[in-house]
């Protein structure tokens, strides 16, 4: 299985909405993703152009998406069953480096703590050994709709 199969395969998103290219690391509780951009992803026309960003919201969701890697990891089948991890909070949300065509990002994620069916973890966004962003993250189960 290569890099991206290995994502593609812990959780449902798919381009264009894949904002995991591999897993570098995981031990218990923690992973360590990236994600490059290389400019022609499809919100560069459109935000800010001449002046190409990655909008902050993306390179949170780009966290999200190996906080959920992370949790099919910890949790596996049996405690998750099928369910989906989605957001249901973020807190204490900084960005401090902006992210730009060409980029890298490594995303930490740590899985913090659970409390009542909540799933509590803290993400840190970095490029170049930089953060650009941190923030902390709530997640619950969903169920999948049927037929979708």
């Amino acid at each position: 299985m290569n890099k991206l199969e290995e994502v593609k395969a812990a959780i449902p998103h798919r381009e264009p909405f894949l904002f995991v290219d591999e897993i570098v690391e995981y031990e218990e509780n923690r992973i360590l993703c990236k994600k490059t951009f290389h400019g022609d992803e499809f919100f560069f026309s459109g935000h800010y152009p001449g002046f190409p960003v990655v909008p902050g919201v993306l390179q949170c969701e780009a966290a999200m998406q190996a906080g959920a890697i992370l949790l099919t990891r910890v949790f596996k089948d049996e405690e998750l069953r099928g369910r989906l991890p989605v957001v249901a909070k973020m807190g204490e949300v900084r960005f401090k480096k902006m992210v730009r065509p060409g980029d890298t990002l490594f995303l930490e994620v740590r899985f913090k703590n659970k409390i009542a069916g909540i799933y509590l973890l803290h993400a840190k966004v970095t490029v170049d050994g930089k953060t650009s962003a941190q923030f902390d993250i709530a997640c619950a189960l969903a169920e999948p709709l049927e037929g979708l």
